[in-house]
């Protein structure tokens, strides 16, 4: 099941995009995933923004925003194609909650791999295979 989190300095983003930016990246994240279009699985989707307080980010050079999108999947979960779409589609998401164009090179994407056997869910380890499986299963529920 995939997590996102997108950290970002507190009032960069506009206020429409704030509302909406966090489900827009799950959904980027479980279309690049090949997971079902089904209520359980948007449901498994966990996205987070992280919103710093004024001064929490520079860099050597400057102090301009900057925008970490970070995703956490299970190890096997994305090919390489899936990752560079899933690092487009995650930036342009970031870009449309109120940045501009020239923004983007301010947007990280940090993609995560969690190996097999080291993801766990309702008090049990949850295996890649087992996520492929329940896929299957579901990729008709409503």
């Amino acid at each position: 099941m995939p997590v996102i989190r997108l950290t970002a300095p507190a009032g960069t983003l506009g206020e429409e995009g704030r509302a909406t930016v966090q489900r827009d990246l799950a959904s980027v994240l479980l279309r690049w995933e090949g997971a079902p279009d089904t209520a359980f699985f948007r449901a498994q989707a966990w996205s987070y923004l992280v919103e710093l307080p004024g001064g929490a980010q520079i860099t050597a050079e400057d102090d301009a925003p900057r925008f970490l999108v970070e995703v956490t999947v299970p190890q096997g979960a994305l090919s390489e194609r899936r990752k560079a779409g899933l690092t487009e589609d995650a930036t342009k998401t970031v870009l449309a909650a109120g940045l501009t164009p020239d923004d983007a090179l301010r947007v990280w994407v940090l993609i995560h791999e969690q190996p097999d056997g080291t993801w766990g869910a309702g008090g049990s380890v949850i295996r890649y295979a087992d996520l492929v499986a329940l896929a299957d299963d579901r990729r008709t529920d409503a």
